[in-house]
């Protein structure tokens, strides 16, 4: 009876990593509301990064979370919002202006200026208010010349030498955060632009995974260089739920295309080989599948040579399979133009394969186009010339030819100033 309880154990052991529904909605089904995807499971989890960058993660349980922040005041102003961060700059003023108001109504008080006819610690201050007037004046040393301190009260000397040293001290944080704050690149992220969908098309014979990135400033990004990071639900062998795991894509670090010359859109290319966590993807596969892919532009601005990076993710329902982006660049006279309102568009190439990777590779198969597609933008034609291109010559390479032109004639207005080619 032992033993085989020891065989079941062991058995269940080998198939840890993959999880009963019923328990992996008992385990994991209340962490996050219930938004945690678990393998298996056909409930959606909510994005990691959302498209326009912002990670949609929220931290709770912090122990000592005030303490914390406040230790690292000057990151914390930088990080809150305009509202609060101008609020604290008022505060900070008013509130050192009312404490060494306090201070110099004090020292007049005890002195007696408010009774007595001897020489005053501040000249012309007759109460609170001119006390605090006086205390506005020396901090931002506006000098107005109707109140001053004398030399009758030594206290209020130093206290007018310690509001000059914080005035200062408060001045110089102050005006530091705002600058810094407005200098962040952060702002630059609103003209670096990932297209919409990312796509799976064969290139070179291989299946690579596709999006493009475009800038839409004249100026530059210096050392500009793009990473990619697959994050999916994984249970290990010995059972442990990984519900956000981290797998970097290759998009070309060894050869050094990851690095870009940034100046017209580019298409960023993942080939799916052995090392690639989607070599065993299927189109298939594609539409069932639960993933979200994070795709990281950073670099430098050139005005500021600071440091920006931009983000966006692409789910697995916005991959789509066997596209192709539309060329956006074209030659016009002496220099060359970008159409960005192709920049998010994609076109269909029917014979891409439905394999994955892997299968391809095992089956030994070279993926090839039963025609050669082309989608070519930089002649551009007008519909009537694309007429005369299909003479006489292309007629006689057969029916199928005849065929495959003939369905030429189907192609949509809109693409009237491509050419499409079938050889």
């Amino acid at each position: 009876m032992k033993n085989k309880l020891q065989e079941g154990s062991l058995k269940k052991g080998s198939e840890r990593n993959i999880l009963p529904e019923e328990e992996r909605q008992k385990i994991f089904g209340g962490m996050n509301n219930g938004k945690i995807l678990t393998r298996g499971s056909s409930q959606l989890r909510s994005r990691f990064v959302k498209k326009n960058g912002q990670c949609n993660v929220l931290f709770t349980n912090m122990a000592e979370k005030r303490q914390r922040y406040l230790a690292d005041i000057f990151t914390t102003c930088v990080d809150i919002r305009w509202r609060y961060l101008l609020l604290l700059f008022c505060c900070s003023f008013l509130l050192s202006w009312l404490f060494f108001g306090i201070i110099f109504y004090t020292v007049s008080l005890a002195h007696g200026d408010f009774e007595r006819s001897r020489m005053p610690c501040v000249l012309h201050v007759q109460g609170f208010v001119g006390a605090l007037l006086f205390s506005m004046e020396t901090q931002t040393t506006i000098g107005y010349g109707w109140r001053c301190v004398t030399e009758e009260c030594p206290v209020a000397i130093v206290t007018v030498v310690i509001q000059s040293i914080v005035g200062c001290i408060i001045d110089s944080f102050m005006i530091g955060t705002i600058m810094a704050k407005m200098a962040r690149p952060k702002k630059r992220n609103q003209t670096l632009v990932f297209s919409k969908n990312a796509v799976i098309a064969l290139r070179d014979g291989k299946l690579c995974l596709m999006w493009r990135v475009g800038n839409l400033r004249r100026s530059h990004i210096v050392e500009a260089h793009v990473r990619a990071q697959l994050i999916r639900s994984y249970v290990t062998a010995e059972g442990e739920f990984i519900p956000l795991e981290q797998t970097d894509l290759n998009v070309g670090y060894d050869e050094g295309t990851d690095r870009l010359f940034l100046v017209s859109p580019l298409v960023i290319v993942h080939e799916i080989d052995r090392d690639s966590p989607l070599y065993s993807l299927s189109r298939a596969d594609l539409e069932t599948d639960h993933f979200e892919i994070v795709v990281i532009l950073e670099g430098m601005v050139e005005a500021t040579a600071m440091t920006t990076q931009f983000r966006s993710s692409y789910i697995a329902r916005e991959i789509l399979w066997g596209h192709r982006f539309e060329p956006v660049i074209y030659e016009d006279r002496d220099c060359y133009k970008v159409d960005y309102a192709r920049f998010h568009k994609t076109y269909e190439v029917p014979s891409t394969t439905q394999l994955s990777a892997r299968e391809l590779d095992e089956a030994d198969l070279i993926p090839r186009s039963v025609s050669t597609f082309c989608y070519e933008n930089e002649a551009v034609l007008s519909c009537e010339e694309e007429d005369d291109v299909f003479t006489s010559s292309h007629i006689s390479a057969g029916t199928e030819s005849m065929k495959l032109i003939q369905g030429l004639q189907h192609i949509d207005t809109l693409h009237c100033k491509n050419i499409f080619c079938f050889f």
